[in-house]
């Protein structure tokens, strides 16, 4: 069952991502159904289908159904960014491929989802700890670094979230250090954001934007690292 998923997962990747071009992705959002490169498209999904699975006709009914609803969630993609310009409906179009290859491949080996495994002890651990690494984290480093946010409303205002997205992934890597014992991979990380930060501060010369930075960082490394040592700590009790 496992190879047979990862056949059609790794069609679906070869085709949607390998093989399309940004300029087939243009030329469909401009003509639609109009375009040959929607149709192009699938059928390179359809080649790689029957090529992968080693032309087994007992596959030919499931690589059907995943290459005619690969064309109509791409066709009602197309129809829907039209009217509602947003990055979501790529994830909502990913997910909804997967769908149904995972439908095929129930169709094929019947096999059981079960979501027990979510309410176990250390998965219930795990999410609590991603929960607090990001965006718990990321809410209460604003709240403490308010006192020394010297920026005007102006300038706040012209600031987007890709700063508490960094902060999120960096404590996220730091968890995923921990865990694996790998604390040297810490240090690579603080070493590689001083250098990357080394550049704003030598130019600003503003000692209360060094110190900002400082805090911000030691705070974010701090709570990362607590978490995470707590979490390792636990698992091995349970």
């Amino acid at each position: 069952m496992l190879n047979f998923l990862l056949i059609l997962v790794l069609a679906h990747l070869l085709g949607d991502f390998v093989f399309q071009p940004d300029s087939w992705v243009k030329n469909k959002r401009q003509k639609l159904l109009k375009s040959k490169y929607l149709y192009l498209h699938i059928l390179i999904h359809l080649a790689l289908l029957i090529l992968l699975t080693q032309f087994q006709s007992k596959y030919f009914l499931g690589i059907f159904i995943i290459a005619s609803s690969h064309f109509i969630i791409d066709v009602a993609k197309l129809y829907v960014e039209q009217k509602f310009n947003s990055k979501i409906w790529f994830f909502i179009d990913q997910l909804l491929h997967l769908i149904v290859i995972a439908v095929v491949v129930k169709s094929y080996f019947d096999y059981q989802i079960s979501l027990e495994i979510l309410f176990e002890t250390k998965t219930l651990m795990l999410l609590v700890c991603l929960a607090l690494l990001s965006y718990v984290s990321a809410i209460l480093l604003k709240i403490i670094l308010a006192k020394w946010d010297f920026r005007t409303a102006a300038q706040k205002n012209e600031t987007n979230s890709a700063g508490t997205y960094i902060g999120i992934l960096e404590r996220l890597f730091i968890f995923t250090f921990v865990c694996l014992n790998f604390w040297s991979g810490i240090g690579f990380l603080l070493a590689a954001k001083s250098i990357f930060r080394f550049g704003d501060l030598k130019e600003s010369k503003d000692i209360k934007l060094t110190e900002y930075i400082l805090i911000g960082t030691l705070f974010s490394f701090g709570t990362a690292i607590a978490i995470s040592v707590l979490f390792t700590k636990l698992l091995a009790i349970i």
